[in-house]
């Protein structure tokens, strides 16, 4: 198998060979379920395609926790079967399909009661360890652990002593969200699958009752293409209405949105070696370790204001640190905030008003003849709701179709992977560049690591870091463009790296150099490097805007203050 590059000319070529010939699957929303469901549907030998309204995990799968988790609470719901799977998986991912961008992560959990919590805490987590361990991929992580005070404040000194009379600590694993999908779009069309963003559904071609295809609009170079398909699945989370409105079908579930926000804040803000997991009068709050800052997370609100940008709003942040600072020593301000951003969840709607009461389970129906929507589920399921909703695909095909094999296709960069990881003094030797550097790229793109160093290769100057963003090298935009797909200025600070939520300035001090740097890869002149800097400069204002508002509805009219699309 040939790694894929998704470069201006290939998303080009994509489109016109979807447009060319009937597909057997064509999957709709390039978030984490979409891809998944493409790179399934590609290694059974299927003719696929997959397309994209923005860019690849431009909604909710770029903005989650950023935690691959079997999920701790679903136990204390009783939630066995999900709780069982997602450990499965989890496992699978650290071992096999993706261990250079999946991670284990400690967290540390505070006792405030003596006695019954730690047994009644101890029970669940040792329940954990051992569905963990049952379902054949969980060796890979240490046991979780009894701590005292005294040891407990030893590994998170952040804490109050009055907070804690003692903890439990516990691993779990997590993934940068937006590389993770970008890396299996690639490996989906490294199998065949035909795939382009920036590509939205406009309608739907129908024959009587029966969907047989797709109406696509190219959003950047303009014309529509008739894309025809035996199956169409509908992976659009929560926009998941919206796209069966187009054929007039709102379908047998109802997708709500649900909004978590997290903020961002420098590692030495809070001096611990472990995460944290608090508990919230209303679900649970995450303190993650994320390179050289922290997570704080998250909210669940219900939202029914704009699905592509979601609000942050004063309110959203002030209820983050004040949970937060109810256990810190050493509380947080709203100056030690660097970033915020705010997801949304698609959950299955039900009985129940609120939406952290909704569930996280996913389902597969057929609505109409050659339509298949997936919805519900969480991240680290992706693989199984993609099972899922080709296996239903299938049915309509009629053919035999070989069953899943996603379980055994590792995601590009994972072959090599840890050959190289033991290698990587002797590649900083070789490349001159710091052990430090090699670990990061290593991280984040596994054995293409390779194919990065190339390009430094070529132009030496792209193996000094960017001015305003030392954590990323230069080659790391100019390949954001070249071999993964981003297009536009706000792909590659927001998604491709994750500047614009790690910097104090969002991204904006950085905006220019890489700018500049990809417009040769991207064919861009003079006037259309202004343009993109001037939106991203708007996107960044809008979002400080909305962050002082103080409700959802002020920030949702304050975000929609900057334009939504880079004009050409």
């Amino acid at each position: 198998m040939q790694t894929a590059i998704l470069g201006p000319a290939q998303r080009a070529e994509a489109l016109a060979r979807m447009a060319e010939r009937e597909l057997d699957v064509l999957v709709v929303g390039g978030g984490v379920v979409g891809a998944g469901t493409a790179l399934d549907a590609a290694t059974r030998g299927l003719a696929t395609g997959l397309v994209e309204a923005r860019d690849w995990a431009s909604g909710t799968s770029s903005r989650s926790s950023k935690l691959i988790h079997g999920g701790l609470r679903y136990l204390e719901m009783l939630d066995f079967a999900l709780v069982r799977e997602a450990l499965k998986e989890r496992g699978l991912l650290l071992e096999r399909l993706a261990p250079h961008l999946v991670k284990p992560v400690p967290f540390l959990y505070p006792l405030q009661h003596k006695g019954w919590e730690r047994w009644y805490a101890g029970a669940g987590v040792a329940l954990y360890d051992a569905m963990s361990v049952s379902s054949g991929h969980g060796r890979g992580l240490p046991v979780h652990r009894h701590l005292s005070q005294k040891r407990a404040l030893r590994v998170a000194p952040c804490l109050k002593k009055g907070a804690l009379v003692g903890a439990l600590q516990y691993y779990d694993a997590q993934m940068d969200d937006a590389r993770y999908v970008a890396t299996m779009v690639r490996t989906a069309a490294s199998y065949g699958a035909a795939v382009a963003n920036r590509a939205r559904v406009v309608g739907f071609l129908r024959e009587g009752e029966r969907v047989v295809g797709a109406r696509v609009e190219d959003v950047e170079g303009g014309g529509e293409y008739e894309i025809r398909a035996r199956q169409i699945v509908n992976a659009s989370g929560v926009w998941t209405d919206d796209t069966q409105a187009l054929i007039g079908e709102r379908g047998q579930f109802h997708v709500r949105a649900s909004k978590g926000i997290h903020l961002v804040v420098p590692k030495d803000r809070i001096h611990s070696s472990s995460g944290l997991i608090l508990r919230t009068e209303k679900s649970v709050l995450f303190v993650i370790p994320w390179g050289r800052h922290w997570i704080v997370g998250t909210t669940d609100t219900d939202w029914d204001l704009d699905k592509a940008h979601p609000a942050a709003s004063s309110a959203d942040i002030d209820y983050l640190l004040e949970h937060v600072n109810e256990v810190l020593a050493t509380p947080l301000t709203r100056d030690d905030v660097e970033g915020v951003y705010a997801g949304l969840r698609p959950l299955l709607a039900g009985e129940s008003d609120a939406t952290s009461k909704l569930s996280r389970e996913h389902t597969v129906a057929h609505p109409v003849p050659g339509l298949v929507v997936v919805a519900g589920g969480k991240y680290t399921t992706y693989r199984v709701m993609a099972k899922d909703a080709v296996d239903e695909a299938v049915h309509g095909l009629d053919q035999r179709v070989a069953e899943c094999v996603t379980e055994d296709v590792p995601l590009v960069g994972a072959e090599g992977y840890r050959a190289l990881w033991n290698a990587r003094a002797r590649i900083a030797a070789r490349t001159g560049l710091h052990v430090a550097r090699i670990e990061h790229l290593l991280n984040r793109y596994g054995s293409l690591t390779e194919e990065l160093l190339e390009l430094v290769v070529a132009d030496p100057s792209l193996g000094e870091p960017l001015s305003a963003a030392d954590d990323y090298l230069r080659a790391e935009a100019v390949y954001a463009c070249t071999h993964e797909g981003a297009r536009h200025l706000d792909d590659v600070l927001t998604r491709r790296t994750r500047i614009s939520i790690e910097t104090f300035d969002r991204g904006a001090r950085s905006a220019r150099e890489v700018a500049e740097l990809i417009a040769p890869a991207l064919g861009w002149d003079d006037d259309q490097v202004e343009k993109e800097i001037a939106h991203y400069q708007k996107r960044v204002e809008a979002e400080r805007e909305s962050q002082r508002q103080p409700d959802d509805l002020t920030a949702d009219a304050a975000r929609l203050g900057a334009p939504d699309i880079v004009p050409l």
